[in-house]
């Protein structure tokens, strides 16, 4: 009997729609199989794709929240840098930033470089504006200039300074807290996963990448208090965890990774140094000090991209940030993670990963200033 397999995939902030993710896992899927000698086709299907890999048979389905993402992305000039002050003061006020710091510098330094861009664009505009107030009559024209190199900075963002701003802004919105309708969507992305743990499959794979490894964790452990029983296991891909869960108000996101530590569901945890907008090899349920007794999960690995990757794509990639942040869903040279043979190999996730030990360089200190859930 064939392998049949449920995967559904959350992506983090991001204002692009599925097929995006479609194209990367069509183009890479090719390459990782040319690489490792097996065999994988796929096709589109209504919501994500189906693919085939011997006598596997995988459904992916992109649970979408590019909609929020969008909604939240559509604010002013102004509106962005009262976003911007209002984010920097909710992560330094309650410490979270230095707690932060102390864990990864890498996604600090990530997170307080939208902000340098935005000031430093800001400045420019002021600049332009004191210029043009230099003329007879200018101070007229002034604050329409400023305004317009502002508008030139956010219309050609290709340095991806105004997107990383809303992106943190989302989070910091409400200190932790999910916004109302992102929590209205992981209901909908709930029952999804529920009405396929009641299919005949052998296994339902939840992966969440970026910011949808929160939301990931969090829909799983819903499905959980729901009843839903089945084969069901959780794949996060550099994780951002603890930019949420350090905030004070991330009392669900906290409760949630303390429930999920001790479940029978598999949990597996990738990351890697080389990925400077990740939480690499933090592990999310001992940084944010909710750890219970008995934790099991979650299995922290790294994708070490200086020794999977050969030396010429390391070289290539290695000072790409953005796309060493995607790079958990695109093909490897070598080692042990490979995104395809997860999502459409023959064996689940707990078998692939069972007896592997977690990785020694991984980080379990406590380090949030709250802890309550």
């Amino acid at each position: 009997m064939a392998f049949r397999r449920r995967v559904f995939y959350i992506p983090g902030f991001d204002p692009f729609p599925p097929r995006k993710y479609r194209e990367i896992y069509r183009r890479e899927g090719a390459a990782q199989a040319r690489l490792s000698g097996y065999d994988l086709s796929m096709k589109p299907s209504k919501g994500g794709w189906t693919v085939r890999s011997g006598d596997v048979e995988t459904q992916v389905e992109v649970l979408v929240w590019t909609d929020i993402v969008q909604s939240s992305m559509q604010t002013g000039i102004a509106a962005t840098y009262l976003q911007l002050a209002r984010t920097a003061w909710t992560y330094i006020a309650s410490g979270a930033l230095f707690r932060l710091a102390r864990l990864r510098k890498g996604p600090v330094i990530a997170a307080l470089y939208p902000v340098v861009a935005l000031l430093l664009q800001l400045a420019v505009a002021l600049l332009a504006g004191w210029l043009v107030a230099q003329v007879p009559w200018g101070w007229l024209l002034s604050l329409p200039v400023v305004w317009l190199v502002l508008r030139w900075f956010r219309r050609h963002d290709r340095i991806l300074a105004w997107y990383l701003m809303h992106d943190y802004a989302f989070s910091a919105r409400y200190r932790g807290a999910n916004p109302p309708a992102l929590e209205a969507r992981m209901e909908a992305f709930r029952q999804r996963v529920s009405e396929a743990l009641a299919d005949e499959v052998d296994e339902v794979l939840v992966v969440g990448h970026s910011s949808g490894a929160y939301i990931g964790i969090s829909v799983v452990a819903d499905v959980l208090r729901g009843g839903a029983q089945g084969p069901l296991a959780l794949l996060t891909l550099g994780q951002v965890v603890p930019m949420v869960s350090f905030l004070p108000a991330a009392k669900r996101l906290r409760g949630d990774l303390h429930d999920l530590a001790t479940t029978d569901v598999p949990w597996v945890d990738v990351t890697a140094p080389g990925d400077g907008c990740a939480f690499a090899l933090c592990d999310p349920v001992c940084v944010s000090g909710v750890a219970p007794l008995g934790k099991r999960w979650p299995l922290v690995v790294s994708a070490a991209f200086s020794q999977t990757l050969s030396p010429e794509r390391w070289r290539a990639l290695r000072w790409k940030f953005w796309a060493l942040h995607f790079q958990y869903l695109h093909a490897f040279d070598s080692g042990d993670y490979d995104y395809f043979a997860i999502t459409a190999g023959p064996m689940t996730l707990a078998e692939r990963y069972a007896g592997r030990a977690p990785s020694k360089s991984r980080i379990e200190t406590p380090l949030s200033g709250f802890t309550d859930r």
